[in-house]
């Protein structure tokens, strides 16, 4: 049987550019599906990961070189094994990039990101196993086809397109952790790095599950003003450049604080910003962190057990919240229009790695169309 090829972008080695060339064709068998690929989300923080990952985290692998990248696919059911249900050729879907056993206890009670073999696919792993997630699944999605399995696709609702499809990532991210903070109804919520793309899909998320009150906190004042006018009744503002996150939160809540936080920032940030804004989250508050600031966090812990305090770690989004968010979206209840996606070709994937930072901040989605 002739073997057939696709085009790939492929890493060769840390440091130098993507190159495209034609790699083999995978073919669908069992519960692997494959895919072809019409976009792949840009991860803006993709050109750190690619020239430092291994040095800043060295415990935590990327994918063995020759790496086929890319977080964020979406496409068409091209091919099903044989052992498929309820996926056909045809459809339109997300492909969670989220890779674990499957089998284990974690994995068969809906946590899989407490697998030991949990895995981003196309981006990195969490320790040695990920190496073998990684053999079994080799293809991130820059590249025109992709075998996953079925247990990781969303279908795409008529109503999103596969440009704004790309953005399910971050969304589902954004979605998780807000699950983990509980009922909205009546709290206030502090988002720490509110627009960057994290940032502002946490306050899509949270708008639509209905808090009362968002206290958005970044740098750059315009970007704020931008966020602010998606609720203006519901959303305030404040440029942590200007002073103490948690003393603004305070003033503006009789000194008690916000009810819960979220906190988004990215990997080069201040820890200290994190702290502050910890600090204006009210007694027995919860706080999640989605974002990629690492470090130790230095607490005084008689503070956080009198103050009856959680701390929440959430990585990424199951594919079940995948589809409830996806479902939202059907129905109008997140309104994701005010992402503006920016797009590169295939050919031009170098330019794309470069040139994430040239949009407005979490109100910019990045990918590349293939």
């Amino acid at each position: 049987m002739m073997v057939q090829l696709m085009r790939a972008a492929r890493l060769h080695a840390v440091g130098d550019k993507m190159v495209i060339e034609d790699v083999e064709r995978p073919t669908a068998a069992g519960t692997d599906v494959v895919v072809a690929v019409k976009g792949c989300g840009m991860v803006p923080n993709l050109a750190n990961v690619l020239a430092n990952w291994e040095s800043w985290y060295p415990q935590m692998p990327l994918p063995p070189r020759p790496a086929i990248f890319g977080l964020d696919p979406v496409g068409i059911v091209h091919e099903v094994g044989e052992l498929v249900v309820n996926v056909k050729p045809g459809d339109r879907v997300y492909v969670n990039p989220g890779r674990s056993c499957g089998a284990c206890h974690a994995c068969t009670s809906g946590t899989p990101q407490r697998c030991d073999f949990w895995t981003l696919n196309g981006y990195f792993g969490y320790n040695d196993n990920s190496l073998e997630i990684f053999r079994r699944y080799p293809h991130g999605g820059f590249c025109e086809y992709m075998r996953a399995p079925q247990s990781a696709l969303v279908k795409l609702p008529g109503n999103l397109e596969f440009r704004q499809a790309t953005r399910m990532g971050y969304l589902g991210t954004s979605f998780a952790a807000v699950k983990k903070l509980g009922p909205l109804a009546g709290r206030s919520l502090i988002i720490n790095g509110a627009t960057g793309t994290l940032g502002v899909g946490v306050t899509l998320v949270a708008l639509a599950l209905g808090v009362s009150r968002i206290y958005a906190v970044a740098r750059g004042t315009r970007l704020l003003e931008r966020l602010r006018a998606l609720a203006p009744d519901r959303i305030e503002t404040f440029s942590n450049v200007e002073g103490s996150t948690a003393a603004w939160g305070k003033s503006l809540t009789a000194g008690r604080g916000a009810d819960l936080m979220v906190d988004t920032l990215g990997a080069v940030a201040s820890l200290d910003s994190f702290k502050d804004a910890m600090h204006g989250v009210k007694r027995g508050g919860r706080i999640v962190n989605i974002g990629g600031t690492a470090g130790e966090l230095g607490l005084d812990v008689k503070w956080w057990m009198d103050e009856q305090m959680e701390l929440i770690g959430s990585v990424w989004f199951t594919t079940a919240e995948g589809i409830e968010l996806a479902e939202m979206i059907r129905h109008g209840v997140i309104d994701i229009s005010v992402l503006q996606p920016k797009s590169w070709p295939l050919d031009e994937i170098n330019e794309a790695i470069s040139g994430v930072a040239s949009g407005d901040g979490g109100f910019t989605s990045y990918l590349v169309e293939i």
